[in-house]
């Protein structure tokens, strides 16, 4: 299993999982939801704040842009709403320093190629890739020859989808993760199809990631024992805000309970091997 160095964590076999805090447009465009997510990010144990990047002129289809959509603002049309809720140079330049001052990591999911020459102006540990865009090779191989270990999500893809994305990665840099997740929102769990992990594991070699979008914990935490080594969970403030993804995102609460059940469980897993524990020599004695 490979070694990534993300900033002053590494992640891989031997280290301790790697926890990103999905905000995406949780934040509805404002700061101050914003910096509450990064509060929770840090005071959690989480490694790093997530966010989406689109340039909405690009990203939203023709036929929706002129869509009426009601919004916390409005009825506007979708493009419109699209905007409201990015994040441009003056609010990035703010989370840069905000981030870097707890400190915590922070980064965001590209959509564009805009998006990536954006993101790539600041020092974030990795660029992110969704699940919506594994199929645009020119994203693939912007973000793959851009210097920064890519991270890429396989929801909604088949394996011939996968094996282009890992080979067109693979052309520029060896430093990924690939996160196996159901783009459901919420995923249910007959669908979740967690051994898959092990399937990815096994083809690629590389370090396994799982973004969940489920409501509960537990799926979570069986990812972790079948082999992934960065856990990707949406967060939210409240449940209750406007918004599509708020529902299936984590409060501080699941925050802090995830944490403690993935760490708490990792000691359990051992290595493997089959051994003669220390303590079970004076039981090998007595009932032998």
């Amino acid at each position: 299993m490979k070694t990534i160095k993300l900033g002053n964590i590494s992640i891989g076999e031997d280290y301790p999982i790697y926890f990103i805090a999905e905000i995406g447009i949780n934040h509805n465009g404002n700061m101050q939801i914003a910096k509450k997510l990064i509060d929770a990010t840090f005071i959690t144990g989480w490694n790093c704040a997530k966010f989406q990047k689109r340039t909405p002129s690009i990203c939203v289809p023709e036929h929706q842009k002129n869509l009426i959509r009601s919004t916390p603002w409005g009825d506007i049309t979708y493009l419109d709403y699209r905007y409201r809720v990015e994040f441009e140079k003056e609010q990035y330049d703010y989370i840069n320093n905000y981030c870097r001052d707890k400190p915590v990591h922070w980064t965001a999911s590209v959509w564009d190629i805009k998006s990536i020459e954006f993101i790539l102006n600041y020092d974030v540990p990795f660029v992110k890739i969704p699940s919506a865009k594994i199929t645009d090779n020119e994203i693939l191989s912007e973000c793959a020859k851009s210097g920064k270990p890519v991270f890429f999500s396989s929801g909604m893809s088949t394996i011939k989808e996968i094996d282009n994305a890992v080979n067109i990665v693979e052309k520029y840099t060896k430093e990924y993760v690939l996160f196996h997740t159901n783009s459901s929102y919420p995923a249910k769990h007959e669908e979740l199809n967690l051994k898959f992990i092990e399937t990815l594991k096994d083809r690629y070699g590389c370090i396994i990631g799982y973004s969940g979008h489920e409501y509960d914990l537990e799926p979570s935490v069986v990812a972790v024992v079948l082999g992934a080594k960065v856990i990707e969970r949406h967060i939210t403030i409240d449940h209750n805000l406007w918004g599509s993804d708020q529902m299936a995102s984590l409060e501080v609460d699941g925050m802090l309970k995830l944490y403690k059940r993935i760490t708490d469980i990792l000691p359990t897993l051992g290595d493997g091997q089959k051994i003669v524990t220390e303590s079970e020599l004076e039981v090998r004695k007595k009932l032998r």
